[in-house]
């Protein structure tokens, strides 16, 4: 089967690949190039199914290791 590159980069997926790897409307896709040159198309992995990265700042919450005391830390600036 083959389709035709519209001028934005755009193409349209075959019905029968469309639903041999059951694809509608929005669902996301992946495209590879193997070591023969052939570019694979997959169904991506759904958001549901991928593991949600952690927040940098949520990593960050709660682990200061903060020896000074209030009262200590603010005597200290105040000097």
């Amino acid at each position: 089967m083959s389709t035709t590159l519209t001028v934005k980069g755009q193409v349209t997926i075959p019905k029968p690949i469309r639903d041999a790897l059951g694809l509608t409307p929005g669902t996301a896709v992946a495209f590879a190039v193997n070591r023969d040159g052939q570019v694979v198309l997959q169904k991506a992995a759904s958001a549901k199914a991928r593991k949600p990265q952690p927040d940098r700042f949520d990593l960050a919450r709660g682990n200061a290791d903060v020896k000074w005391r209030t009262q200590e830390l603010m005597a200290l600036l105040r000097e």
